[in-house]
């Protein structure tokens, strides 16, 4: 492991409100992915520095202008927008002053979403979050790109399967953290507790000897500067508990600062599962009320993916021939069955298995180009026929 950052800065002009961003940009080689899924969700994912082990990569998927929040992919092409012709004629022009105007409204779905990013305390959220910023400001341009958006539902599908599968993981090191703190800081105060009584005893136990009644009184009178000077120690250490008491009860006070400060506590002291709302369901509830499209966990959003991937691949002008056409029809077929509907998921697997046959004879003396083909035809069959079982019990 390295304890190299895994991140670099990258200066960008927003292209609807002019503010100068500083993005974070992903270095390759951070991480490296073991595993995918059916759906080529990453299922092992390692990075080089361990300390953003609970980072998902697709954080830094978009990019949110932090003044207007306006978000797209975080791809070279944005980095160069200023010097991309089509975007700035056709794009920009159709989607900058509704922007604008929907960020001005008084309950702005944008504003509302923009405000509550949180990458530190709330990273799978602010993912998913920033994720339908950019599909809202897709949805605004005149000619919308539907296989972006398929895109972007895919990810915030894989993110709640990421959700899903533990507790967040950006909240659940600071609460890790601050648990063993306070536990140590519970061990010190138990430790000082000993200390009092064991001084107590010593106080006791000097007391009782300098002022046994059997002594004599020229003794008595030559210990009593020595009694002075016990009771005087002592006092002092009565004082250095109290003081170390103190520090401890600020010591808490700090912990509980830290705990409110990072996972969001309430006054009483109960965590709200995001931001101010008793979940983050609850939260996207409330967004579904103000704008379509807002999924309340995964099988939603891979809903809205297969709505816009079938609306790309009809349409085809998105989508090139060969591999990727063959991918497409293999994702809409693979999460049509995870959201049950297996007569399209049954259709579109055929298809798949139809067109990848066709493609790998017509490029049969060319290996590297069929690779892809040979791979999602062969997830094609397997998947199809978990299709069929899945089918067949319902």
């Amino acid at each position: 492991m390295t304890t190299e950052s895994p991140f670099f800065l990258t200066k960008i002009e927003c292209p609807i409100c002019k503010t100068i961003n500083e993005f974070e940009t992903i270095k390759v080689g951070a991480y490296t992915e073991r595993d995918r899924d059916t759906d080529f969700c990453p299922t092992d994912r390692i990075w080089r520095n361990s300390r953003y082990q609970a980072y998902n990569p697709l954080l830094f998927f978009t990019a949110t202008c932090a003044h207007c929040f306006y978000t797209r992919e975080f791809t070279a092409g944005f980095k160069e927008w200023k010097e991309d012709a089509y975007f700035k004629t056709y794009r920009l022009k159709s989607v900058k002053q509704k922007h604008l105007n929907l960020l001005a409204e008084a309950d702005s779905i944008i504003r509302t979403i923009g405000e509550v990013l949180d990458s530190n305390r709330y990273p799978n959220e602010t993912a998913i979050l920033k994720l339908l910023l950019a599909i809202i400001d897709e949805s605004l341009n005149d000619r919308r790109i539907d296989l972006d958006l398929g895109r972007f539902y895919l990810r915030i599908g894989w993110i709640f399967r990421d959700m899903n599968r533990g507790d967040n993981p950006g909240t659940a090191a600071v609460r890790n953290f601050v648990s063993g703190i306070q536990k140590q800081l519970e061990t010190v105060r138990e430790t000082l507790e000993n200390l009092r009584l064991h001084t107590t005893e010593l106080e006791a136990a000097t007391s009782a000897q300098l002022n046994d009644a059997n002594q004599s009184a020229d003794m008595q009178s030559q210990l009593y500067p020595i009694k002075e000077k016990y009771d005087v120690e002592l006092e002092g250490l009565r004082q250095l508990y109290d003081d170390i008491a103190e520090r401890l009860e600020s010591l808490r006070d700090v912990a509980r600062e830290h705990q409110q400060t990072s996972l969001g506590v309430t006054d009483n002291g109960a965590s709200p599962g995001f931001a101010n709302h008793p979940s983050f369901r609850h939260f996207l509830s409330q967004l579904s009320s103000q704008w379509d499209g807002i999924p309340l966990d995964e099988k939603e959003a891979l809903t809205w993916a297969v709505k816009y991937y079938v609306a790309a691949y009809k349409e085809g002008r998105d989508i090139g021939h060969g591999n990727q056409q063959i991918q497409a029809s293999y994702l809409i077929a693979e999460l049509s069955r995870r959201i049950n509907d297996y007569d399209q998921a049954k259709e579109y697997f055929n298809n798949t298995i139809r067109t990848g046959q066709e493609f790998i004879y017509k490029h049969r003396r060319d290996q590297s180009r069929t690779a892809l083909a040979r791979k999602i035809l062969e997830l094609a069959i397997e998947q199809g026929r978990l299709n069929m079982t899945e089918a067949a019990t319902v």
